[in-house]
C-alpha cells in the first residue's frame, strides 16, 4: 500500500511524513528516466536534476542534446555507451569522489535496461558514493501493462541474441527453467526487422501461448497487437514491423493448454512459421530435450499426413 500525499508550503505532492532532498543537491550519481517517445514524458524532478547537474552522462549526444535543448538544459553532455564505460568509469567516479554531481540518461527510458550504466553504478556504490534516481518512463513495464497478461511475477530478458541458433539456446534455457517451475510472463526488447523470425522460434521454443508485441509505445503509431506466438509470427511475416518493439509473453501453466504443449503443436507452430522440415524438427528437439532424429521421423509422419 501507498503512503498518502500531501502537499508541502510550496505546493509540492509528496508521500505524507516523507521527505526528499532537492535533486541534483549532493554530491554523487543520479538515474534519469527520459521519454520512451512523447517528450512530454519528462517529468518535472528530472528536468530540475538535469538541470543542476554537473555533466549529464548519455548513451549518444546526437539524441540528449534535442532533448534538453527542448527545455532550456544547457548542462554540458558526456558520451557513456557500451564501447567506453569501462574505460571512463574511474575517472567519473574520481569527479563524483571530488564533489560533483552527474546524472545518467539511457537514449530513452529508463537507465540500465538494457542500457549501459550498470559498471558506473556498481562501482560508485563500492566506493560508498550516493547513487538515487529519478523514475519514469520504462517500455517494458509499459508493455506488460498493456499485454493483458499475467502483470506478476515477470522477468525482463532484454535482448536475445540476434543469431538464429544462440537465440533457440537461450530460449531453450528458459522452457527449461519453465520445466523446473518458473511461471512469469516473459518480456523482451526486440528488432523490427528479427520480430517474425523470433516470435517463430518462440512458438517452436516455447509452445503455443498467449503473447503480445507492442510497438512504437507513447508515440502518434502506438499499437498492441495480441494472439498466439504462432499467429503474431505468421503476421510479422507479412506485415514487417516499424519502430521500437517490446515482446510479451504468457507463462508457462494455466495459459498453456495440455493438448498445445504436444510434440505435434510445437512442430506445426514451427512449420506455420516459415521454418524447413529439418530446422523445425532441430528446433523442437532443443527446446524438448528429444533426440533429433524421433522428432525429425515424427515432422516427417506430419507432413504425409497433410
Amino acid at each position: 500500500m501507498q503512503p498518502p500525499l500531501q502537499q508541502d508550503e510550496n505546493g509540492t505532492t509528496e508521500a505524507a511524513n516523507e521527505t526528499s532532498p532537492p535533486p541534483g543537491s549532493r554530491p554523487g550519481l543520479t538515474l534519469v528516466a527520459t521519454p520512451i517517445g512523447n517528450l512530454g514524458d519528462l517529468a518535472p524532478r528530472a528536468l530540475a536534476t538535469l538541470r543542476a547537474a554537473d555533466a549529464v552522462l548519455c548513451e549518444d549526444t546526437r539524441v540528449t542534446a534535442p532533448l534538453l535543448a527542448r527545455h532550456g538544459v544547457s548542462t554540458k553532455l558526456l558520451p557513456l555507451h557500451e564501447h567506453n564505460e569501462e574505460a571512463a568509469t574511474p575517472r567519473l567516479v574520481a569527479r563524483m569522489a571530488a564533489g560533483e554531481r552527474l546524472a545518467l540518461v539511457s537514449d530513452a527510458g529508463t537507465p540500465l535496461m538494457s542500457d549501459p550504466g550498470y559498471q558506473l553504478v556498481r562501482a560508485a556504490i563500492a566506493e560508498g558514493i550516493a547513487v538515487s534516481a529519478v523514475p519514469g518512463p520504462n517500455a517494458a513495464v509499459m508493455a506488460l501493462t498493456l499485454s493483458g497478461l499475467p502483470p506478476h511475477p515477470f522477468l525482463f530478458q532484454g535482448f536475445l541474441p540476434p543469431r538464429e541458433a544462440a537465440r533457440a539456446a537461450a530460449l531453450a534455457k528458459l522452457r527449461a527453467a519453465e520445466r523446473a517451475g518458473l511461471a512469469a510472463t516473459l518480456i523482451f526488447y526486440e528488432a523490427p526487422h528479427r520480430l517474425a523470425e523470433t516470435l517463430g522460434t518462440m512458438a517452436t521454443a516455447l509452445g503455443p501461448r498467449p503473447a503480445a508485441v507492442a510497438r512504437e509505445l507513447t508515440k502518434r503509431f502506438e499499437e498492441v497487437r495480441r494472439g498466439t506466438l504462432a499467429e503474431l509470427a505468421a503476421h510479422y511475416q507479412a506485415s514487417p514491423a516499424r519502430g521500437e518493439i517490446v515482446l510479451v509473453v504468457g507463462p508457462a501453466g494455466e495459459e498453456q493448454p495440455e493438448a498445445e504443449a504436444t510434440l505435434d503443436a510445437r512442430l506445426r507452430a514451427a512449420l506455420a512459421a516459415g521454418e524447413s522440415l529439418r530446422d523445425a524438427a532441430a528446433l523442437v528437439a532443443t527446446a524438448t530435450g528429444l533426440p533429433r532424429k524421433q522428432v525429425y521421423a515424427r515432422a516427417l509422419q506430419l507432413r504425409e499426413d497433410e
